[in-house]
């Protein structure tokens, strides 16, 4: 029977993909930076039910919040948006680090679009889908 990773050899690989993440992020454009608003990035491990039924090992990444496009002047003193990032998903399917990189740049250029108010079909036909 195989071992189960030790708790520190976890929490460096989730340092890991964090720093790659940020890293990602930072390397964005400005003009794209620019139009975030009360929005957090956040990376869990794998997603929970709570998230969304179904495919959970296919789920990279989650928008939860209010788009963009339909904030209106009720919109005061709300809780960040929230991008989700999901590791394990992410790793298992792009084990090679030049495509894990690749790949979290997609899935989070993705849920950004979903932040500015774009749907799926629209987001698909921009190539991050």
């Amino acid at each position: 029977m195989r071992n189960a990773p030790s708790r520190v050899a976890e929490r460096a690989r989730r340092l890991r993909f964090e720093r790659l993440v940020n890293q990602v992020f930072r390397g964005l454009p400005d003009r794209i930076h620019d139009e975030l608003d009360n929005v957090e990035i956040v990376v869990e491990d794998e997603p929970r039910s709570r998230h969304i039924d179904g495919a959970d090992d296919e789920l990279f990444g989650l928008y939860l919040g209010t788009p963009l496009s339909e904030r209106g002047g009720w919109y005061t003193l709300t809780v960040p948006d929230v991008i989700t990032l999901f590791r394990g998903p992410l790793e298992r399917a792009f084990p090679n680090p030049g495509e894990l990189k690749s790949q979290v740049r997609i899935t989070l250029l993705h849920e950004i679009a979903h932040h500015l108010g774009i749907d799926e079909e629209d987001v698909a036909e921009l190539g991050l889908a």
